[in-house]
């Protein structure tokens, strides 16, 4: 992995380069006083600092609505729409980057999606370093998410009047290829690097009750408890928390027939655990009916079921569902509930108190 610098007043020029080269550019932008991933066509547009996104960036591999394949009932044809640009997603936090090692992982275990590949190999991640929590819901530290060591293809940590560009891949070399204010890194820019590194770490601080390692049992130790009801009283089902988690990836598939009832589209949406029809079966029998057990399957499923299924976290502490949600659930109360109740079962010393 190398080491280049760019200056703080090359960013836009080298943003306009990769345009010019017809790279679509996606970065997150101002929008009523929040902040969201969109394309950015006028690169003033662009704010590489900003506290977080309202949504995740996984929309642009996993999009909320999409084609997969058109047919026509009567000759029995069908064609695959498989649709990917080169695309350079700029500015992702490294919360979100540990989102998307958990989306690759799940999106080519057993049979590998294709729509899926075909986008991710097709983007070029650009992350930048936290420098201080981006949010109060926020607890990346807890989850081991507040840097990272790979998957970007280029990984900006500012410097103060520079960027210090580390190149994670082939990719990311070719991103920079043509541009001529950047530079290798001396052994002063090294030092430099590290001094900011190490005055990153005390801007964070841990939320959880008990360690990351913990986590699983705790959180699977709670699967009775009576907590998840009180989370189910005041749950308004809405499914916001899932929408703009980056780790969610349930979906819904349906077909979409033209009014001759020959041609039509099988389309892929969004789905949520949250919301009553999810877990509708057949005889109209719902075998997750009680929001209760709802919240209760979406936290194990963030604090335990993935990291058995895939040995990565299904929570990443980015805090976007306690930020979202209209009721005030959120991961750091019911992580900290879980592990107090836990706590009192167990003798002193077996869990972080």
């Amino acid at each position: 992995m190398s080491l280049r610098i760019m200056p703080k007043s090359a960013l836009k020029a080298w943003i306009q380069k990769l345009q010019q080269r017809s790279f679509r550019i996606v970065g997150p932008k101002a929008l009523h006083g929040r902040y969201v991933f969109d394309d950015i066509h006028d690169v003033n547009d662009l704010v590489i600092d900003y506290p977080t996104t309202v949504s995740a960036p996984k929309q642009y591999l996993l999009p909320s609505r999409e084609v997969l394949f058109s047919f026509n009932a009567e000759t029995m044809d069908m064609t695959a729409h498989i649709e990917a640009e080169p695309t350079v997603l700029v500015g992702v936090h490294t919360c979100d980057m540990h989102a998307i090692q958990l989306l690759d992982t799940v999106q080519n275990h057993g049979f590998a999606d294709q729509h899926y590949r075909a986008r991710r190999d097709a983007l070029y991640l650009v992350s930048i370093e936290c420098q201080k929590p981006c949010s109060a819901q926020c607890f990346c530290k807890d989850m081991e998410t507040y840097s990272v060591t790979e998957t970007f293809d280029l990984h900006l940590v500012d410097m103060g009047d520079a960027y210090a560009v580390q190149v994670g891949s082939e990719k990311g070399e070719a991103l920079l290829q043509g541009f001529t204010n950047i530079w290798e890194s001396t052994e002063s820019d090294q030092q430099r690097l590290n001094e900011v590194m190490a005055d990153k770490w005390q801007n964070f601080s841990f939320r959880l009750d008990s360690t990351l390692s913990q986590l699983p049992d705790v959180v699977g130790a709670g699967m009775h408890s009576g907590y998840w009801d009180e989370l189910g009283d005041i749950c308004l089902a809405c499914g916001a928390c899932t929408q703009v988690c980056p780790t969610c990836y349930c979906f819904d598939v349906t077909d979409e027939v033209d009014l001759t009832l020959t041609q039509g589209e099988r389309v892929r949406v969004w789905d949520s655990c949250q919301i009553e029809k999810f877990a509708v079966v057949a005889g109209n029998h719902n075998f997750r009916s009680q929001l209760g057990r709802r919240q209760r399957h979406r936290f194990m499923r963030k604090g335990k079921y993935q990291y058995e299924a895939y040995g990565k976290m299904g929570c990443v502490g980015c805090g976007r569902c306690g930020m979202t949600c209209p009721v005030k659930i959120n991961c750091i109360e019911t992580f900290n509930h879980l592990t107090q109740e836990l706590v009192a079962k167990q003798t002193p010393g077996e869990v972080k108190a």
